[in-house]
């Protein structure tokens, strides 16, 4: 049976003020009135029940999200004991899901992506899971047709088509030729222009028997503390025994410890509309512009204000602007950011020195 598994750990911080350690980006209503992560749910309705959803969090955002997912068995938000970055992460899902199902397959996706549309999404789910079904060792990965010369993304060179017998099945599938790293923008131009490179998006499709087998041959230590887990799985030894063998796994991706080293890795091509909404600037692209190239969101009055991302989490706080121009500005109850569009990404650097001053209780 189908299992979805959404990564949920992350923690956002391109997303101060707003996000924050116990209430980070997933859990935040950035492009609706629903949250990340309960858009991410509601695209897995009608294919994969509730009760064969996995979501993978930690301490301080486990309440949370149980709180905003109350169709969710409370079990099934599994918590890591501290961060180990996605392999672990897959792993622990992996062995969760054959507990409760020894021909699981595992769809595997980040909680704080908006695709549309739904209907397109669920078909190509639908896909990669048949191509599953057909190759049984798959490692089936999602790829983006880059729309412009990305640096912030890895990418995916597609080889040859996959044979899988049934010429009427889109969209389709391919060999990955190779991974590559986060280009230049020299090199990530030549990407776009050949047209035979995806950005690799982090959604994947296997078999929960496949991707720990994987892991026993690529990562043996990992797949032995995985082993132990999945013994101690439904006993009183569960807790003791995930607080002793989650924090010895090595920290890497699923990428680098499987997907790059495996055979029987394919790629299909993504007919959905995607978007990582990886900093303040996507907003506009999501939610849109007023005649101003103004995003607001919130109160607002302003004059000579054009090109802003302007959002307020306070029902009467009032802001307003003089002469301001590509300017990022987020009010909450207890912190302000005032910052250039062209240094969203450097907003870490910020909650960093906001760490370092000790100031943590803004965090």
């Amino acid at each position: 049976m189908l299992h979805a598994v959404i990564m949920a750990g992350g923690s956002g911080t391109r997303f101060w003020p707003q996000s924050r350690k116990t209430l980070p980006k997933q859990l935040l209503p950035l492009t609706g009135s629903q949250t990340m992560i309960q858009q991410t749910v509601a695209r897995c309705d009608g294919w994969i029940p509730p009760e064969r959803t996995w979501i993978v969090t930690n301490r301080t955002q486990v309440e949370e999200t149980r709180i905003q997912m109350p169709r969710l068995p409370p079990a099934n938000a599994l918590v890591e004991p501290c961060g180990r970055n996605t392999a672990p992460c897959v792993g622990l899902a992996a062995i969760h899901a054959l507990h409760q199902d020894p021909d699981a397959v595992m769809f595997v996706m980040p909680a704080d992506h908006v695709i549309q549309p739904i209907e397109v999404f669920q078909r190509a789910a639908r896909h990669a899971v048949s191509i599953v079904s057909s190759l049984p060792d798959a490692f089936v990965l999602f790829g983006i047709p880059p729309t412009f010369p990305a640096t912030g993304y890895g990418y995916i060179e597609r080889g040859e088509e996959l044979a899988l017998g049934d010429d009427s099945v889109t969209p389709g599938g391919f060999h990955v030729q190779s991974f590559r790293e986060k280009p230049n923008n020299e090199v990530a131009q030549g990407y776009l222009d050949s047209g035979n490179y995806y950005w690799n998006c982090g959604i994947f499709c296997w078999r929960a028997a496949a991707i720990l087998s994987a892991l026993q041959q690529f990562e043996p230590e990992m797949h032995a503390h995985l082993m132990r887990l999945s013994e101690a799985l439904g006993t009183e030894l569960w807790q003791p025994t995930l607080e002793s063998e989650f924090p010895k796994m090595k920290s890497i991706s699923i990428d680098y410890a499987v997907l790059e080293r495996a055979d029987h890795v394919a790629v299909v091509e993504a007919p959905f509309d995607w978007d990582d909404v990886g900093s303040w600037p996507a907003l506009p692209r999501l939610t849109g512009v007023d005649r101003d190239g103004n995003t607001i969101d919130g109160l607002f009055s302003g004059v000579d204000t054009r090109g802003c991302i302007i959002r307020s989490t306070e029902a009467d706080h009032l802001v307003a602007t003089l002469g301001m121009e590509d300017c990022i500005i987020v009010h909450t109850k207890d912190a302000t950011l005032i910052a250039r569009k062209d240094q969203a990404d450097e907003i870490r650097k910020l909650v960093a020195k906001i760490e370092a001053d000790g100031r943590e209780r803004f965090l």
